[in-house]
């Protein structure tokens, strides 16, 4: 049989594992959906287990759909959502705490309290990111204060903490491997991104023992082997990379300037940079890209933190379609919104706002408003999102776009698609194949073990699926813009004192 290389994405509402030919073609997949938890509002957290347990299961079934073994895989690369901490006990393996993730804004207080320390400058520079509760750091810092006896633990060595990579691979080796990417290093709020190591002056501020910390290592490299009985044999683990720096790589996104956005549970707008970390003066991130070398690349970030996340909100919360899939069939099915927005502030606003106090707002209701209306309204949310992202990346890099290169789950919707094209004046430039978070995971586990030989190899594997032309006049596209800049302005007022 064939020889693979298997993509384990562990997303934020599901774990998914796909397994990749020599072609960048996916030939199995499997996917499991796992427990959203919300303790109070605007908290977010999953079971630790539960991810682990829901990553190995698809993994499993993978292999299985098509009857392959463990001598039939190469090597297995991760992808993560980023952001999300999670502390163990580095004796037993057992989470101390949920998982706090990446969306949940129980420490804004504490983002607060270091802008006023003055301390905000000191993270913006070393870390490329604009403070926020998004981040790990405050998450590690509420663990250890907030739950009792874990400080002590941390203090004496006996806890280890991670983002979901480093629990994954932690698993994978029964504890043997303590490690993560710069990818994923570079959004915990606590890795000088320039000198390429923990910051002891970050650490020091929030008072986060060093002991906790995983070792870290370039995203394409060989961590180490997975325990035997797991999968039926040793396989190489050899790849990770936070999701949103895999899906650049995946889109081959490997020269300066160019582009993708991923549509998942969130929005990301990455920029590769080069060499070069390029400080935001518009509201973006600094972050890391994932590369296959020892030399790092970097990139420009734009993050919506609910694009997704709305149509699922129509779905399980307003019960308003039965499938996301639906969503598309209902905005088609009328000619506009009736004058509607839906500002998606769920858990606040990112880029380029980044208002952790904003919230989820609908405006221009009137008698005529249908289900539809409300529906097409949250689609369109997310294109309008993106198109803030963009504008504020072009400001940054003085590069105006020129297409955009598209891909995750929300990228099959043919009408949020043909909406972007028409809102942004572009070409939106949708792969064959969407599942390049997966993808980029993969070739970066394949170069690693010279499964591909090259980055040109893998240039040659990226396909066009469709391109969407835009269709709106300019006068259009401005009046829409500029409804949605009112609808902003009420989202962000909303918890602002009388």
């Amino acid at each position: 049989m064939e020889t693979y290389i298997m993509a384990l994405d562990q997303g934020t509402t599901s774990s998914r594992c796909i397994l990749f030919n020599r072609q960048g073609q996916a030939v199995s997949l499997a996917q499991k959906e796992f427990t959203q938890y919300y303790p109070k509002p605007g908290w977010v957290e999953h079971d630790p287990r539960e991810i682990w347990s829901s990553q190995i299961s698809v993994a499993a079934e993978a292999m299985a759909k098509i009857g392959a073994k463990s001598e039939n895989i190469q090597a297995i690369g991760i992808t993560n959502q980023r952001e999300t901490a999670i502390l163990w006990d580095r004796a037993t393996g057992r989470p101390v705490y949920p998982a706090i993730v990446w969306q949940c804004r129980r420490t804004a207080d504490r983002i607060e309290a270091c802008k006023k320390d003055g301390f905000d400058s000191i993270l913006r520079r070393k870390t490329g990111l604009i403070p926020d509760a998004y981040f790990s750091a405050t998450k590690i810092a509420w663990i250890l204060d907030e739950v009792p006896g874990v400080r002590r633990r941390a203090e004496a060595g006996e806890l280890a903490f991670g983002t979901v990579d480093s629990w994954l691979i932690w698993n994978l080796t029964r504890g043997r491997i303590h490690v993560t990417d710069y990818t994923n290093a570079s959004r915990t709020m606590l890795f000088d991104i320039h000198k390429l190591d923990w910051s002891r002056e970050i650490l020091s501020y929030f008072n986060i023992p060093v002991s906790l910390l995983p070792e870290v290592k370039p995203s394409s490299c060989l961590y180490g082997y997975t325990e035997k009985g797991l999968l039926g044999g040793e396989i190489a683990i050899a790849g990770a990379a936070g999701d949103q720096q895999s899906a650049l790589f995946g889109q081959c996104c490997f020269e300066e300037g160019q582009v993708k956005n991923t549509y998942g549970t969130g929005c990301f707008l990455l920029m590769n940079t080069g060499e070069k970390a390029i400080r935001s003066e518009a509201g973006l991130l600094t972050t890391i890209a994932a590369g296959a070398e020892d030399r790092v690349q970097y990139a420009l970030e734009g993050s919506v933190f609910v694009a997704g996340a709305a149509v699922q909100w129509l779905r399980d919360e307003m019960r308003m379609i039965r499938k996301a899939s639906q969503s598309e069939a209902y905005a088609g099915a009328v000619e506009d919104t009736n004058g509607v927005y839906l500002v998606p502030a769920f858990a606040g606003m990112g880029a380029p706002y980044w208002d952790p106090y904003a919230r989820g707002t609908v405006v221009g209701i009137t008698r005529g408003c249908k289900k539809e209306h409300f529906i097409r309204a949250a689609l369109e949310s997310i294109a309008y999102q993106v198109e803030d992202v963009i504008k504020a990346m072009e400001e940054d890099s003085g590069i105006h776009l020129e297409s955009l290169k598209v891909d995750g789950g929300a990228s099959a919707n043919d009408f949020l698609m043909q909406f972007q094209a028409d809102l942004l004046g572009e070409r939106v430039l949708r792969p064959a194949c969407i599942e390049t978070t997966a993808l980029g995971a993969a070739y970066l586990a394949g170069l690693a073990l010279g499964y591909w030989k090259d980055k040109e190899e893998i240039r040659q594997n990226w396909q066009l699926g469709e391109a969407f032309a835009p269709r709106l006049g300019e006068a259009r596209r401005e009046e829409l813009r500029k409804g949605w800049r009112r609808a902003v302005r009420v989202a962000r007022a909303y918890s602002e004192e009388e």
